[in-house]
């Protein structure tokens, strides 16, 4: 009998420790940007993390390789005119979006492939269009990854870094 009670206790204990783990925040909120360049409406939908007292460029994030530039799914870019984007043409439609960081440049990729799941798929064959751009490092911090249009300047805020791209 006492063997039953344990296990009914253990077991009533667990679900409650499920209920309250299922209820909590998720660490990185799904967050949609929409802006305008000229006639051109730009949506971004991405997952936003936050700083969490972690080191970002070069760590969380490593230099030199693919990141999706948000959490989970891979960042999206959509836009429903053609755009120049850094002097080159990027086709109206949706696509993955993608960043190779550096200290130095950043390479910025527009993929073909809109639905992925990180960067785990990623293939370079389906780029439709890839620049290289200067990171910034500023003076105030963004604990959480943003995104925004000034003017014509596509930017990624996060941490102490902004990562302006020009969009006509």
């Amino acid at each position: 009998m006492k063997s039953i009670m344990k296990t009914g206790f253990a077991l009533v204990a667990l679900f409650i420790v499920n209920v309250i783990g299922a209820q909590s925040k998720p660490t990185s909120t799904k967050e949609t940007f929409t802006g305008k360049v000229n006639e051109a409406i730009i949506t971004v939908n991405y997952g936003s993390p936050s700083i969490n007292g972690r080191k970002i460029w070069g760590e969380l994030v490593p230099f030199d390789k693919i990141w999706r530039a948000g959490a989970n799914d891979a960042t999206t870019f959509e836009t429903d005119k053609d755009l120049t984007v850094e002097g080159a043409k990027l086709p109206a439609g949706k696509y993955s979006f993608f960043i190779i960081p550096n200290s130095k440049e950043c390479t910025i990729i527009f993929n073909k492939v809109a639905k992925q799941w990180g960067a785990y798929k990623y293939s370079q064959e389906d780029d439709q269009l890839r620049v290289v751009v200067k990171p910034l490092v500023v003076r105030s911090v963004s604990e959480k990854l943003t995104y925004e249009i000034n003017s014509n300047t596509f930017n990624l805020k996060w941490d102490n870094w902004s990562i302006p791209v020009q969009i006509y």
